[in-house]
């Protein structure tokens, strides 16, 4: 059964088309700085807001039109993964992303659950095997059910924890059926609602035995993929203990988790945590750490994570310029964690809003190439920084000055000039790099 009788694969028709199911932006074979747009992109569909989010909000019940719902829980399961790959084929997207929860219904018990996974996973192998579409990453939903109210790693429950271990032991194995590249951890409920019944430190130390015993099975099954922590600062908890890129880094750092696990950024929770995207971007960099990224947008208005589809190049053009310097993100990649507006509620929406935030960072990316190219942000940042490239400031650089030399300097060069950042001129200046 096709589920979108009326479309077609998408293809690029170039900005003067006036077709809205065609990518204006979009190519996916044209090459910018030695690779093609598809290499550098590596766009991935989220199952949970293509597939099962509904439109309803805590104001107003479900308004999406679907068309693949079956007489049993089941038999949805099964319909979304048929509609679920019609999609990706049709958008020309190779990878995707869920959580367990997304794809398959958690039955009366654990074993029924794992055994729905089983039977939807297997449907799942063999589409990827006809189509050849990747699966970027899969994560446990550990924050949904009543039971990890307290949270799930940082549960002051042991036999919740457990429970968790379950969930994740069953996702790795998912992940090596399945050839996943990475496997995210986003802690939904990791952190505290209060201090004041709380042992932040003792629940910090179970996250990081947790994350061990990840690494631990994902070694002895012989399927290690890339190990992603999701900073997001609140929601659902007041405060989650991986508030943002630093703090997670900070978090890495100090368990000695360097080696395994990287960074999956998203721009809205950058946003929601007082930042901007590109700053979380940078930051991941700093550390060698940037794994992947959701790619999404808040909306500065509201103060929670509303998952929009980008759509602002300014700021698609800066994160793709961190993810060229980066020299790219693979094994990770550009994952649409985003959901339709509520009064989007056709099911046509679903690749209108794909398509929109494709060329979106289809323009954000050629615009960052150009700035690559010229060099128009280095050689700004070369230059307010020259001062340390010779004389004095190369000395300090190499390590060859302390605090009594550096006094000595200073007493005798006391008559300090500065020079302007101009940064007007350079915000005016990158806006001709977006038309």
């Amino acid at each position: 059964m096709a589920y979108f009788p009326n479309i077609e694969k998408i293809k690029y028709e170039g900005p003067k088309t006036d077709n809205p199911f065609a990518f204006r932006h979009y190519n996916p074979d044209e090459v910018i700085l030695g690779k093609t747009m598809k290499e550098h992109l590596r766009f991935s569909v989220a199952y949970w807001h293509t597939m099962t989010q509904d439109g309803s909000d805590p104001f107003g019940l479900p308004t999406n039109q679907r068309n693949w719902f079956g007489a049993t829980p089941m038999e949805t399961a099964r319909n979304r993964v048929d509609a679920f790959f019609e999609i990706l084929e049709k958008l020309g997207a190779e990878y995707f992303c869920f959580h367990d929860i997304d794809v398959a219904p958690a039955g009366d018990s654990l074993e029924e659950f794992f055994a729905n996974l089983d039977e939807i996973t297997d449907l799942i192998k063999a589409k990827m095997d006809e189509t050849g579409i990747k699966l970027l990453w899969n994560t446990a939903n550990m924050f949904s059910h009543p039971r990890f109210v307290n949270g799930a790693a940082s549960s002051n429950n042991a036999e919740v924890y457990a429970y968790a271990a379950a969930q994740v032991k069953k996702g790795l194995d998912i992940s090596k059926k399945l050839g996943g590249k990475n496997y995210v951890f986003w802690g939904g409920r990791e952190g505290y609602e209060s201090l004041l019944n709380t042992d932040m430190g003792f629940e910090q130390d179970n996250i990081a035995r947790f994350f061990k015993m990840a690494i631990a099975y994902a070694e002895k099954i012989g399927h290690k993929p890339q190990f992603l922590l999701e900073p997001k600062p609140k929601e659902p908890m007041k405060h989650q203990y991986d508030f943002d890129a630093a703090t997670a880094m900070a978090f890495i750092l100090k368990y000695g988790l360097e080696g395994d696990f990287k960074l999956n950024l998203e721009a809205n929770h950058a946003t929601l945590a007082g930042h901007t995207f590109e700053h979380e971007l940078n930051v991941a960099r700093c550390y060698d750490a940037l794994g992947s990224i959701d790619a999404n947008q808040g909306d500065v208005l509201l103060g929670w994570d509303t998952d929009e589809f980008p759509t602002n190049i300014y700021d698609t053009t800066l994160a793709m310029y961190e993810i060229l310097e980066n020299g790219g993100i693979a094994p990770g990649g550009i994952n649409f964690d985003a959901k339709v507006r509520r009064t989007s509620f056709e099911q046509d929406d679903l690749f209108l809003a794909h398509i929109a935030g494709m060329d979106t960072f289809a323009r954000g990316l050629k615009a960052a190439a150009k700035i690559k190219e010229d060099r128009f942000l280095a050689d700004i940042r070369e230059k307010r920084y020259a001062s340390y490239t010779e004389g004095i400031g190369k000395k300090i650089v190499d390590n060859q000055e302390d605090f009594e030399s550096l006094t000595a300097y200073a007493l005798d060069h006391d008559d300090i000039k500065i020079v302007s950042n101009h940064l007007e001129l350079v915000k005016s200046e990158l806006n001709d790099y977006l038309v």
